[in-house]
């Protein structure tokens, strides 16, 4: 195998491929890239049986070979190359790698040792890649990191005709956001949960250059989706399903509420993280809410304290919640509004914080919502 191949492009293929290999491979071949060119095209892989990778470039040489070497290396190596064309040849056990004076010799390992890829599934609908990102974004703040309950480690997406809906839980907070997409078929629903972080990691690479996602799902499996795909661009990557589905989320969201305060979510932003410099590790952010505006509060009478007040759109009878302070800080985060609402019912009960436009403001930030469950109040 023998061919030449554009150095920036290569970088960007070889990154691609390489970001989503395992750390600690099972198998020592799951640490290699393949390389497979086929009448003029390189096509590069990873896979870790869970998900695979694929992109395909433009090269020139010859019309087909096969080669598997490591895939970090390879990546550091490319990476680093001058800006020039690179040379690439399989000889024998090993690969070399040649661009301009700089010249690199890889040992290779048994292609035949390396699993079958899994095909792509049909395309089931497309869909805007910057807006499907950051939905992603907006649900994987709420998933769970527990490894020992699999299920929540997920975001569960649901296509319902035109609607698509991407949800997640870690059983203290969950997240809910909906959008549009384009399907093939608008009279087929399916649902299926995916692991948080590569559907992040997939959605955050693939929307790199804007236009859209190619979503693929298998054409003869309705509620049993062991699979699902994402393309754009050249690259390709499919990921295997968790099973199980998440407990019926939006059944748990409140339909009326006691109170509703509305703060602006940046100031207050900053306010919890500086007052929560005095708490400890998991320890409370207490917040007061009257007629006069919010106050913001951390720490006890026999420790570092601290307390700071800011302006708030409420007039009721005082509200005092507390809560986590990460969780109440990636909430005003992915909620990526100016206002920041939070509704209420009572004392102890889940809180659903979402986005408003600001004044003058036309925005529409009603896809989000975000549900907290608050702490005990500690006076």
């Amino acid at each position: 195998m023998k061919l030449r191949v554009d150095r920036d492009a290569l970088a960007e293929a070889v990154a691609w491929a390489a970001k989503r290999l395992p750390q600690r491979p099972s198998v020592p071949v799951l640490a290699g890239t393949l390389l497979t060119v086929d009448d003029g095209q390189l096509t590069i892989s990873g896979f870790d049986y869970q998900v695979s990778s694929q992109v395909t470039i433009e090269v020139t040489g010859d019309p087909e070979g096969q080669v598997l070497v490591s895939g970090k290396l390879l990546a550091e190596i490319v990476k680093a190359l001058p800006s020039k064309p690179v040379d690439i040849a399989a000889e024998s056990s090993h690969l070399e790698i040649t661009c301009g004076s700089a010249r690199f010799t890889l040992p290779t390992m048994p292609v035949e040792d390396y699993p079958a890829l899994p095909h792509m599934p049909e395309s089931a609908g497309t869909i805007d890649a910057s807006a499907f990102a950051a939905a992603v974004a907006q649900a994987a703040v709420a998933a769970g990191k527990d490894d020992t309950l699999p299920t929540m480690t997920g975001i569960q997406m649901e296509f319902r005709g035109n609607d698509l809906a991407l949800l997640a839980t870690d059983r203290y907070r969950m997240a809910i956001r909906d959008l549009s997409w384009k399907p093939v078929d608008p009279e087929r629903e399916v649902t299926v949960l995916i692991p948080a972080k590569a559907l992040s990691e997939t959605a955050k690479a693939l929307s790199s250059r804007g236009g859209e996602i190619t979503i693929a799902l298998p054409a003869d499996s309705e509620s049993n989706v062991g699979m699902i795909g994402f393309s754009a661009g050249g690259q390709r990557t499919t990921s295997s399903v968790l099973d199980g589905q998440l407990p019926p989320l939006r059944s748990l969201l409140p339909s009326s509420f006691s109170a509703q305060p509305r703060v602006n979510a940046s100031e207050l932003t900053a306010v919890a993280k500086r007052v929560s410099l005095v708490a400890e590790r998991n320890a409370q952010l207490r917040l007061t809410f009257d007629s006069d505006g919010l106050v913001v509060e951390a720490g006890g009478a026999e420790e570092a304290k601290a307390s700071e007040a800011l302006e708030c759109d409420y007039d009721g009878e005082p509200v005092k919640i507390a809560f986590n302070p990460q969780y109440l800080v990636e909430g005003l985060a992915a909620i990526a509004a100016p206002v920041a609402r939070f509704s209420m019912t009572e004392p102890g009960k889940p809180v659903v914080l979402n986005g408003e436009a600001g004044e003058g403001d036309d925005s529409d930030f009603s896809g989000y919502q975000y549900m907290l469950q608050p702490l005990r109040f500690d006076s």
